[in-house]
C-alpha cells in the first residue's frame, strides 16, 4: 500500500527530471563529455569481460556506508566474484535497497574531483571529470539493470513491488539533485519545487479520474 501511494511521487519526480534536463540543455560542455563517458562504458560493457567483482564491492560497500551513516553496526562484509553479503545490525529498507539507487562509483568520482579541485585546482580538467562521471553513472545503471534481472534477496526481503518503486524513486531523486548541480540550469530548490508541482498535477488527474 505504501508503494501504491508513492506512485504519484514517482511520476511527478520523473516529469520533473525531464524539465531539469531541458533547463540544463545549454550546458554543451557537460552533456558532450557525459554522453561520451556513457558511450565508452557501454562499449566496454558490451564487448569486454564485465568487472562483476568491482560491482559487488561497490554494492556491499554502499550497504555498509549507509548502515554506518544510519548509526548501525556493520559486523561483516564478504565480497565474492559474482556475489557478496553484509551483516548489519537492525537493517532497514534504506540500507537494503541503497545500492540500487546510490551510484557508488559516480559519487566517488564526484567526491574525488571536488577534493582535488579544492586543493589542487583541477578546474582545467573538468571535461575529464564529466567523462568519468558519465562512465561511472552508466556503470551503475547497467549493473543495476543486470542485478534486477536476476533474483535478488534484497528485493525479496522488502517485497518486490515496494522495492522496485523505491529503487525507481531513489534513482530519479538522485538525478533531480545532481543534474541541477552539474548543469547550473536551475537550482536544486527549483527542481524540487517542480517535483511537488508535477506530483500535484498527477494527484488532480487521479482525483478527476476516480
Amino acid at each position: 500500500m505504501v508503494a501504491v501511494l508513492l506512485l504519484p511521487l514517482c511520476v511527478g519526480a520523473t516529469q520533473a527530471v525531464g524539465q531539469v534536463v531541458q533547463a540544463g540543455s545549454a550546458a554543451d560542455r557537460f552533456w558532450v563529455a557525459l554522453v561520451a563517458g556513457v558511450a565508452c562504458w557501454v562499449v566496454v560493457y558490451a564487448l569486454l569481460p564485465r568487472p562483476m567483482r568491482l560491482y559487488v564491492l561497490g554494492h556491499e560497500l554502499t550497504h555498509a556506508l549507509v548502515a554506518w551513516f544510519s548509526g548501525r553496526k556493520v559486523r561483516r562484509i564478504r565480497v565474492g566474484r559474482t556475489s557478496g553479503s553484509v551483516t548489519v545490525e537492525r537493517a532497514n529498507w534504506v540500507i537494503t535497497l541503497a545500492p540500487y539507487f546510490v551510484p557508488f562509483y559516480a559519487a566517488l568520482v564526484a567526491l574525488s574531483f571536488s577534493v582535488g579541485n579544492l586543493f589542487l585546482g583541477w578546474e582545467p580538467y573538468v571535461a575529464w571529470f564529466h567523462l568519468l562521471l558519465g562512465a561511472a553513472y552508466a556503470f551503475h545503471v547497467t549493473f543495476t539493470a543486470h542485478a534486477l534481472s536476476t533474483p535478488q534477496s534484497d528485493l525479496a526481503r522488502e517485497g518486490p513491488f515496494f522495492a522496485l518503486v523505491m529503487i525507481w524513486l531513489g534513482n530519479v531523486l538522485v538525478l533531480l539533485v545532481a543534474v541541477p548541480l552539474l548543469t547550473a540550469g536551475v537550482s536544486v530548490l527549483t527542481a524540487l519545487g517542480w517535483w511537488l508541482h508535477d506530483t500535484g498535477r498527477v494527484l488532480i488527474w487521479l482525483q478527476r479520474l476516480f
